[in-house]
């Protein structure tokens, strides 16, 4: 048992590491919160900077494109986890199963999550949706259709395609892990006692993987929020798939004024506060269960 001396010794130690933390996190959160309310433009010169009060989040709440954003960046974070999840679960249970060459399969599934946001949307852009000279685009001519042009005629769909890309290894790893964790005899017991696989799955296995999947779904909505590498390097905000990052990227540039931009990043953490929120009690319900 851990004693008093004991216990202050360990908060001792831990305290510088707290702190640099603590101050990692509250500086920009400070100032993002003081630039916020001021007019600042560090490119312009000839433009005096000053207190702006809440004007600048007026400015951006009722732009025309604040709320198309928000809708944007939520059906792209639905669409990424509903696809993520799905798969993730379907191949996490075929990597479980003995295979030749187990471990390479292994590797390679989860070799996407390596690779950096900005190379796999180049690689997706010019290899795979480029309309003229894409695979897809010849795999369509394949079969006597017509190609398509992804990032235009189905831009919110191609993000959600490339960003489920990169964040299925993540989803996969963390749910075949949860596989692997669960107790053979049960559903060994089941099969002797008659249960189909299909019922084998709903009643067993998909119960024994809900913690993992609301971990999944917490950790990558998270980052998810933030997603801005692929559309800057695909569509560039086009054909509406703006979402509320890149909307800030877009009027900090527009406007020269960082005071709008930190207001824009402020509606952004309320935004993400209000869906960790959300999800921290579904996580909090299947934890306590």
């Amino acid at each position: 048992m851990a004693t008093r001396h004991s216990r202050s010794a360990a908060r001792l130690m831990m305290a510088p590491a707290v702190v640099l933390l603590l101050g990692w996190m509250l500086v920009p959160l400070i100032m993002t919160l003081y630039f916020s309310f001021r007019n600042y433009f560090p490119l312009r010169p000839d433009r005096v900077p000053g207190w702006a009060g809440f004007s600048n989040y007026e400015r951006f709440i009722t732009s025309s494109s604040f709320w198309p954003s928000v809708q944007t960046t939520l059906v792209i974070v639905g669409g990424v986890l509903v696809i993520t999840v799905l798969l993730g679960i379907l191949l996490a249970m075929l990597l479980d199963q003995p295979m030749w060459g187990q471990g390479v399969v292994r590797i390679l599934v989860i070799a996407p999550f390596f690779v950096m946001p900005t190379v796999s949307a180049l690689v997706w852009k010019n290899m795979f949706m480029d309309p003229t000279n894409g695979l897809l685009a010849h795999l369509w001519r394949v079969f006597g259709a017509e190609p398509v042009a992804w990032l235009s005629q189905v831009p919110t769909g191609s993000i959600v395609m490339i960003v489920s890309w990169q964040w299925l290894p993540f989803a996969t790893l963390i749910l075949l892990t949860a596989i692997q964790s669960l107790d053979g005899e049960q559903l060994e017991a089941a099969e002797m006692d008659g249960a189909p696989p299909l019922k084998r799955f709903w009643f067993i296995i998909l119960p024994h993987l809900a913690r993992a999947i609301t971990i999944v779904i917490l950790i990558q909505t998270i980052f998810l929020l933030s997603i801005f590498a692929e559309i800057f390097v695909t569509t560039g905000g086009a054909f509406g798939t703006r979402t509320l990052t890149y909307l800030i990227f877009q009027r900090v540039l527009e406007s020269q004024n960082v005071g709008l931009g930190s207001a824009g990043g402020v509606y952004a953490i309320i935004l993400a506060n209000i869906v960790a929120l959300f999800l921290m009690r579904i996580v909090g319900k299947n934890l306590d269960a």
